[in-house]
C-alpha cells in the first residue's frame, strides 16, 4: 500500500495515444515540457511503453518519417510494477528512469511513480524539517545491535528518525556490514549529541559522520573518524 500513496493516477497525466505518430506525440511532449509520456492503448487501461522526447528529435534530425505510429520509438515496454509489489522492487526496476509505471492486480495501467516522489519518500526518513544532526552508526551484524542502538541515543532524546543501509567491505575492513543513519531532533544539545557519540563509541558502535542539518555540512572528521572539527 505504501507505493499506491506515492503514486500519480493516470486520471492527471499526459499520455499518447498508439495510434498517435511521432509528429502528434512530439506536439504534446513540447507543449506538456516533458522528457517522455506514457503510451496507451485505444481503452487507456494498457501500458504499451514510453516515449522520449530526445528519440523523436534524433529521428527527425536524421530525415526520419514522422508520421510513423508512435509505437515505431516506444522504449520501456516492461519496465512496469504492480501496485501491490514489493517496496524493495521498485529499485531494481527504475533506476535510470524518470517515473517506473504502475499496474493494478489485473494489469491495467494505474499510473506513475516518479524519482521525485521516491525521493520525496526517502528523504522524509530523515525528518529533516524536524532534525538537528544525522549520525551515521557503524554495527555489525550481531542480533539486536539496532535495539542497543535506539536504546543508547534514547537515554539522552527521543528519536525523530533512522534508516539502515548496508556498508561497503572494502570500506570498513569487512568487519562492519551496517550503516544506520540516526536522526536526532531539535534542540538536541551539542553536549547531549557528544555525549550520544561517546557512548555509542564505547557500546562498539562507532559513529563516523555528524551531519549538521541546519549547517548542511558534516560537522565531524573524515579522516579521523568519531572526532568533531571543532576538536582537531
Amino acid at each position: 500500500m505504501l507505493i499506491k500513496s506515492l503514486v500519480i493516477k493516470k486520471d492527471y497525466l499526459t499520455t499518447v495515444n498508439e495510434h498517435a505518430t511521432l509528429e502528434e506525440a512530439l506536439k504534446v511532449l513540447e507543449s506538456s515540457g516533458y522528457r517522455c509520456v506514457p503510451i496507451l492503448d485505444d481503452s487507456g487501461k494498457i501500458f504499451r511503453g514510453n516515449i522520449y522526447k530526445m528519440h523523436i528529435y534524433r529521428h527527425k534530425s536524421q530525415g526520419g518519417d514522422m508520421s510513423l505510429p508512435v509505437t515505431y520509438l516506444l522504449k520501456n515496454a516492461t519496465k512496469t510494477i504492480k501496485i501491490n509489489a514489493p517496496f524493495f522492487q521498485v529499485f531494481f526496476t527504475i533506476k535510470d528512469l524518470p517515473y517506473i509505471a504502475v499496474l493494478d492486480t489485473d494489469n491495467t495501467f494505474y499510473g506513475i511513480l516518479t524519482h521525485a516522489r521516491l525521493l520525496d519518500m526517502l528523504s522524509s526518513a530523515w525528518n529533516i524539517k524536524t532534525g538537528a544532526y544525522v549520525l551515521t552508526v557503524l554495527s555489525t551484524n550481531d542480533s539486536g545491535n539496532l535495539t542497543k542502538m535506539t536504546k543508547i541515543i534514547a537515554k539522552f532524546v527521543n528519536l525523530a528518525g533512522a534508516m539502515t543501509l548496508d556498508a561497503p567491505a572494502s570500506e570498513f575492513d569487512g568487519k562492519y556490514v551496517r550503516r544506520t543513519l540516526f536522526t536526532l531532533p531539535q534542540g538536541t544539545t551539542e553536549t547531549e549529541l557528544k555525549a550520544i557519540c561517546k557512548k555509542l563509541k564505547a557500546k562498539g558502535f562507532p559513529v563516523v559522520a555528524v551531519e549538521d542539518l541546519a549547517a548542511g555540512m558534516n560537522i565531524m572528521s573524515e579522516e579521523k573518524p568519531g572526532v568533531f572539527l571543532n576538536e582537531e
